[in-house]
């Protein structure tokens, strides 16, 4: 069976059940009503079976997990049943509609467990983790996804007594999709050899996040996923404000803040709609993480944009899927005193030699990438000069790998600059100050707003003495005050 005729097959079985809760109703109903009605429901039938022969490529090629996302990048784009709202009625079990838009919203979907659950001690998480400030800027979102009523009622007055506080005020909403506007979920192709029951969780599963997606469209400008077993980090929002900022002017569809599953993946709300459709569209080819990996690519994103240390760790031990053991965890996580530094915006600039496209920019960057010279010589330097002179409280620069242990700088210094000359793209400070050697491969320094009385205008990394081995700049981490100098 093709891709498309699963698709229009779902189409046509949501359509059915609204024909028979018409059907119920039709002593209420004029005969003309039920026409215009008739007719309505043919020209969507139409509208949605409308499909360009590229998309068909593009459909057989999704099945097949072989998706070209640079052939089809416009034509997606472009997809006007896209681009709207998924037309189902959501119940709201606690909570009402947002009074006013927010920040962020946060995500979660939940059902039932054979073993432990684990939601009322993520819900805790979010709200714990969060400081007075932060928690008027996001919106939680808990969807029961699971259509045994009593598990959710139950469910319901949980949370309602341990977080009355927060659905008053509005920060916490927990919605319902009942199950008849669900799609076929019996019966599905049994790609990757899963076992029938295996699909239809996963099937079950994309549909879920999309009619999640799909409500919290409108709520807020941001949108993180997280699963309904996780921890988050200390002001987990702040964090993620600050990497917003640092790519302001960057495009990209998808920032990740946890290496694992479904876990803290950010998007623009506005592009909430189309991964809505995109996931109920396919929601029986693959589990979800691998759709969300085309979604990216047919957006023009191609590479992961994944940040460190992580912000969210997954903490279930038993699987939501027939309560297997899940031990999965993410190492870069930090819960406690999770500090990641402003980098404000700076010129970057080297003299070694760059080994391919390792460039100056991958080491200042809070990505997982870095930068890579082959054997530096004394003199050698690594610099940056800042926007706009600023006050610096915490540096921090980390060489080498754990892969590559013997690529740090052996020999070097840091030092910190004022009195800038030159041209926009020659520019460079007339004056350094040391402030102290590399130990290990690695400098820190803290309080440096009462150790350096000038405006720092440039920072650089300085070879001391040659070395054979190559060099691996981690990742440059530089904090600041508050108020930057103007």
């Amino acid at each position: 069976v093709t891709l498309l005729y699963a698709f229009l097959h779902m189409r046509h079985n949501l359509k059915y059940f609204d024909k028979m809760r018409c059907l119920r109703k039709r002593s209420a109903v004029s005969f003309l009503g039920v026409l215009v009605i008739c007719l309505l429901f043919m020209n969507l039938y139409i509208e949605d079976g409308y499909v360009l022969e590229g998309d068909k490529q593009l459909i057989r090629e999704t099945a097949t997990h072989q998706l070209n996302p640079e052939r089809y990048v416009h034509t997606f784009k472009d997809l006007s049943n896209f681009s709207g709202s998924i037309n189902i009625s959501y119940r709201y079990l606690a909570g009402t509609p947002l009074p006013r838009k927010r920040y962020l919203t946060i995500g979660l979907s939940s059902v039932k467990r054979k073993k432990g659950n684990y939601l009322l001690e993520t819900i805790k998480s979010i709200f714990e983790q969060s400081s007075y400030e932060e928690l008027k800027e996001i919106a939680v979102v808990v969807q029961l996804a699971d259509f045994d009523a009593a598990w959710c009622e139950g469910m319901v007055q949980d949370i309602s007594q341990k977080f009355a506080h927060h659905i008053i005020a509005g920060r916490l909403i927990v919605i319902h999709v009942p199950e008849e506007y669900y799609p076929v979920l019996d019966g599905l192709k049994r790609n990757y050899n899963d076992p029938e029951d295996r699909v239809k969780f996963r099937s079950k599963q994309n549909v879920d996040y999309a009619f999640l997606l799909n409500f919290c469209a409108n709520l807020s400008d941001y949108y993180v996923m997280l699963e309904d077993d996780v921890r988050c980090s200390k002001n987990f929002l702040t964090a993620v404000k600050k990497v917003i900022t640092s790519r302001e002017g960057s495009y990209w569809v998808t920032l990740e803040f946890s290496k694992l599953g479904y876990i803290g993946k950010l998007y623009h709300s506005h592009d909430l709609p189309r991964l809505a459709h995109f996931l109920l569209m396919f929601y029986q080819e693959m589990p979800c993480d691998w759709l969300l990996i085309h979604f990216r690519g047919l957006l023009a994103q191609k590479e992961v944009i994944r940040f460190k240390p992580s912000l969210f760790q997954h903490m279930g031990y038993y699987s939501s899927y027939k309560g297997a053991e899940n031990k999965l965890k993410d190492d870069d996580f930090e819960e406690e005193s999770f500090d990641i530094p402003d980098n404000p915006p700076a010129n970057l600039h080297t003299n070694m030699n760059v080994f391919e496209n390792y460039e100056a920019s991958k080491a200042y960057s809070s990505i997982d990438e870095y930068f890579w010279g082959k054997a530096p010589s004394t003199g050698d330097f690594y610099g940056i000069v800042f926007e706009k002179p600023i006050k610096i409280t915490k540096i921090k620069v980390v060489t080498g790998t754990e892969d590559r242990q013997n690529d740090i700088l052996q020999h070097g210094a840091l030092e910190v600059g004022e009195k800038i000359v030159g041209s926009k793209k020659g520019r460079q400070c007339t004056t350094y100050l040391r402030l102290g050697e590399f130990k290990n491969g690695n400098f820190e320094i803290t309080d440096l707003e009462h150790k350096v009385l000038f405006d720092i205008n440039c920072m650089r990394i300085l070879v001391t003495k040659s070395q054979k081995e190559w060099l691996i700049i981690r990742s440059i981490s530089v904090w600041t005050s508050q108020t930057s100098v103007q």
